[in-house]
């Protein structure tokens, strides 16, 4: 079984508006406290509140005359709220996340349907009070609909994620084809090398494009009364901004996403720690805006649908600092240096382009040690091991609604 999320966009009526602001506001209370019950338990047992766990409270909160108001929230609503706290924790315990943190409702508000939704025309119906919402479907929802996730953007938007389930699985991955190897930099979003040629992709630096406009914004957003009806119509015009720059990084991202997967077989980036280099201030603004881990999520669920290969080498791997020609390594290359001459064999490198080289010689490295050798089959050679261990992994991500660094929307 294979499954897939298509991102539509929502247009309910005014009565259904004031049905979503209450679910929206059960679901975001009964969060806070179940993580508040949560931190008390392991305080007082040293053991957290497991979901059946937090499932059994809603009764009595339900009978309670000042909660009672949870009875008007759809229960499944309720209990997929209680699923992705006891999630939240577990993938805090295991490493992949931060501490579950206390939800505002200034902020995305959704609420999750794990089943029993339906589309019913050009509308999704919604089981409870909600019903039929009219909806843009701008691709077939052609398979099962499993959980559907409802959320409201800062900017006063509302969509919907339809996780659909189809039969069979994607087709069985090789690496019989052309094989790629992508740097990726802030001056050059993208530098490409695919064996005959060398390409550059420039960063369209989105974020500093509107960077002017936002500041006006915010400039009178800020003078507004907080609180007042203008404050919120002025944070609801700063956010479509936010919204703006997303959506024209989205688009950038999956144009340029789905050329490198239609004209290759194989492709071969940098597993970067983006997290930490944004530690650097003076970079940090410009990392965020090119949106490297979304890209890279974007390449590898484009090419496992495909029957495609991705290749994430090693960090460490001195991309830059080896010859493509000769594989002489340099000690030190400052990001300011941009061209360098091989003190070995003369060869004189673009920084970038050396980099695409060598990151494309080690993805073929790595096929061939693993027993594919269809990557290698033109006979070029195989550089020997320099720097760290590389590692051959390849991410599952599938979805086609995404996160956004900027404008969060879904």
């Amino acid at each position: 079984m294979k499954r897939q999320a298509v991102k539509v966009r929502l247009y309910p009526t005014d009565q259904q508006k004031q049905i979503l602001a209450q679910h929206f506001g059960c679901a975001r209370w009964w969060w806070n406290y179940g993580l508040s019950q949560c931190i008390e338990t392991y305080k007082t047992t040293g053991k957290s509140l497991s979901q059946s766990g937090l499932n059994s409270m809603l009764p009595a909160l339900k009978k309670n005359k000042e909660t009672e108001w949870l009875k008007d929230c759809h229960s499944q609503v309720l209990q997929s709220v209680s699923l992705n706290l006891s999630r939240a924790y577990q993938n805090f315990f295991e490493g992949r996340a931060k501490y579950p943190r206390f939800k505002s409702y200034r902020h995305r508000q959704s609420i999750q349907y794990p089943q029993k939704v339906k589309q019913v025309d050009n509308c999704l119906k919604f089981p409870g009070f909600v019903g039929i919402v009219k909806a843009k479907i701008h691709r077939p929802l052609d398979g099962t609909i499993k959980t559907v996730t409802l959320s409201k953007c800062p900017s006063g938007k509302y969509y919907a994620s339809v996780l659909m389930e189809y039969d069979g699985d994607n087709p069985t991955s090789s690496t019989d084809g052309k094989v790629i190897g992508i740097d990726l930099g802030i001056k050059d979003f993208a530098i490409t090398y695919d064996g005959d040629q060398t390409s550059k992709y420039t960063n369209p630096k989105h974020l500093y494009k509107y960077q002017k406009r936002l500041a006006v914004k915010q400039r009178i957003a800020a003078r507004k009364q907080k609180g007042s009806n203008r404050k919120n119509k002025a944070n609801k015009i700063t956010a479509r901004v936010y919204e703006r720059v997303s959506n024209v990084r989205q688009d950038y991202l999956h144009k340029l996403s789905r050329k490198i997967v239609d004209n290759n077989q194989v492709v071969v980036v940098e597993n970067l720690n983006v997290k930490g280099m944004v530690r650097n201030h003076i970079l940090a603004k410009a990392i965020s805006d090119t949106s490297w881990g979304t890209f890279v999520n974007f390449l590898s669920y484009k090419l496992e649908k495909e029957g495609k290969v991705l290749i994430e080498i090693d960090r460490w791997f001195p991309s830059s600092q080896l010859c493509s020609k000769c594989h002489y390594q340099i000690e030190e290359l400052p990001l300011e240096v941009r061209t360098w001459t091989c003190p070995s064999c003369g060869t004189h490198h673009d920084r970038d382009g050396n980099a695409a080289q060598n990151i494309r010689a080690e993805g073929i490295r790595l096929l061939s040690s693993s027993g594919t050798g269809e990557a290698n089959a033109s006979g070029e050679d195989v550089r020997p091991t320099r720097g760290r261990k590389s590692k051959m992994r390849q991410s599952s991500v599938k979805l086609e609604a995404n996160t956004h660094p900027l404008g969060e929307c879904g």
